[in-house]
């Protein structure tokens, strides 16, 4: 595999912007090869439908700005839709863990949560903030569009958030706990 294809891979997979710093980690290539990748990836996705997009959060994939009305379209067709029994299961864990990191709703779920935050986030239920704790991880809080759909004014009005938002927490920790705990294999 080609460095330009682990770029665009991992670029896909993620659907958020890497720095470069990050693919030289993810990779284990160095800073030159990876730039080298990205000029090369460029290059390839010119007059394509998706193409390379970079700014100061680092590179991410987009699509291709002639693509745009078609696109808005299908989202308003899209966001018409009822929402996903996955999409209200992390819709429901970033409102009882009054907010999330995706790596935390990807655990809960136990698959990856990418193309739920996308649908959410276009739909104006969710927005991505800076994580406190790292800023190179996204934090995912609901609106106050949402709020105000619900008729809250705060989180802690929602059905039962003392004890569900504790229950979420306690199972969280504890299943974090179990799997740095489990024992490894030792030779004998």
């Amino acid at each position: 595999m080609t460095i330009e294809q682990k770029i665009e891979a991992i670029l896909f997979a993620l659907g958020e912007p890497v720095t470069l710093h990050e693919l030289v980690g993810l990779t284990k290539e160095n800073k030159e090869s990876i730039e080298e990748g990205i000029a090369a990836l460029k290059t390839s996705l010119e007059n394509r439908g998706v193409l390379l997009v970079e700014s100061h959060q680092g590179y991410t994939l987009g699509t291709h700005p002639e693509a745009s009305d078609m696109l808005d379209t299908i989202r308003k067709n899209e966001l018409g839709k009822e929402l996903s029994k996955a999409s209200l299961e992390t819709l429901a864990i970033i409102l009882y863990y009054n907010g999330a990191t995706r790596s935390d709703i990807d655990f809960i779920r136990g698959v990856n949560s990418n193309f739920i935050l996308r649908n959410l986030i276009m739909r104006g239920l969710i927005e991505r903030t800076e994580y406190a704790e790292d800023s190179r991880k996204s934090f995912y809080v609901p609106t106050l569009d949402l709020m105000t759909h619900l008729g809250v004014s705060t989180i802690s009005e929602l059905p039962d958030f003392a004890a569900i938002h504790k229950l979420f927490v306690e199972r969280n920790t504890a299943a974090m706990n179990t799997a740095v705990e489990s024992p490894t294999p030792t030779e004998n």
